[in-house]
């Protein structure tokens, strides 16, 4: 297969000048998708119902209405998914330097996720206007439910609502990156690894980033420390948003936690597969691969307000009393926002 087209940094549709890329790291970046969205650059759809044409005709001579059969709707479908599988034989798609594939990631990953999303968690979004409509900003949320299925429906929630339609580029940890295929697909998707370097780059090119600063203390601590936030690290994506002078959007997710119910973790044999931890629930491992299946809860995402950084001298960033405080209050708006929509939910599962 051919390698794909990649949009140099210096491209007259990037939004902003950025850093000079490290020598053989990555490739350059791709301006951001309200730019993609605005119509330059765009990528075909994969076919699809399509609205009916303003411009057909409505009569034939002598005012008779002309009536059209569905094989002209099915021949766009064919022939725009034949485009699309030439485009990915022939490489004639665009990615950037962290392998962000926006063709891809529109037209067929977040329509696998959107089933789940919509039908089988049922996730209601809240506060989707504090993400800004341009420019770098800086998501920052809690993290549970033992797989990281929160940070995909975040995903969906953003690139599905903003009225912007603004893509959110997740930060994740190393081990996402060693697993074959989830290591691909996640790259294609638009995530990176979770360093100070990549997420500053990519809220300086005006991309929302998401991060999850709890890791895997989060998605990892048992059922009975559920809506509990872990420790936040050292910081270190204060000092990143306050690097890139962008605003950090806390957010709460609510749902996660009850879908593997965790009651154990077998460490020992966690040591031996090389992970962080090895989940017991109440169906896994006992059901085998049904124990896998998530339970269906009812899943609220709420986008806080932003807090700035814009206003902050140069230094601040490396000021910690200031990372300190900044990092207090993001994590304690999440934590009452946690509690708050506790209070609202009816039931787990509706």
């Amino acid at each position: 297969m051919a390698d794909a087209k990649v949009i140099p940094f210096d491209d007259d549709r990037s939004r902003t000048g950025a850093a000079t890329p490290r020598p053989g790291r990555r490739r350059p970046l791709l301006g951001g998708g309200a730019r993609r969205r605005n119509g330059e650059g765009a990528v075909s759809p994969l076919p699809g119902p399509q609205a009916p044409d303003a411009a057909a005709p409505e009569a034939a001579e002598g005012g008779a209405e002309v009536e059209t059969g569905g094989g002209g709707d099915w021949e766009r479908r064919i022939a725009g998914g034949l485009a699309f599988l030439r485009r990915r034989i022939t490489g004639e798609y665009e990615v950037d330097e962290f392998g962000y594939d926006e063709e891809l990631t529109d037209q067929v990953l977040m329509s696998l996720l959107r089933p789940l999303y919509g039908n089988y968690f049922r996730v209601e979004v809240k506060g989707i206007e504090n993400i800004p409509s341009e420019g770098g900003a800086l998501v920052v949320a809690n993290h549970s439910g033992v797989l990281p299925l929160d940070g995909l429906m975040m995903q969906v929630a953003v690139h599905d609502n903003h009225p912007a339609g603004r893509h959110l580029r997740l930060l994740a940890a190393d081990l996402v990156f060693m697993l074959p295929v989830v290591n691909e697909l996640a790259r294609k998707a638009g995530h990176t690894l979770a360093c100070a370097e990549d997420a500053e780059r990519l809220l300086q090119r005006g991309e929302v980033v998401g991060v999850m600063p709890e890791g895997f203390k989060g998605i990892g601590k048992p059922f009975s420390e559920r809506y509990k936030l872990q420790r936040f690290g050292r910081g270190g994506f204060v000092s990143t948003a306050l690097r890139a002078g962008a605003p950090i959007v806390p957010c709460s997710i609510v749902g996660a936690e009850e879908i593997y119910p965790m009651i154990g973790n077998a460490k020992t044999l966690a040591r031996v597969l090389g992970i962080p931890y090895f989940p017991i629930t109440p169906t896994f491992p006992w059901l085998g691969p049904l124990g896998a299946l998530p339970l269906p809860t009812k899943w609220t995402i709420q986008f806080g307000e932003p807090i700035p950084t814009d206003g902050f001298p140069p230094e601040a960033a490396e000021d910690p009393m200031l990372m300190f405080n900044l990092t207090d209050q993001v994590r304690e708006q999440i934590q009452h926002t946690l509690y708050k929509l506790l209070v609202q939910r009816r039931s787990v599962f509706f």
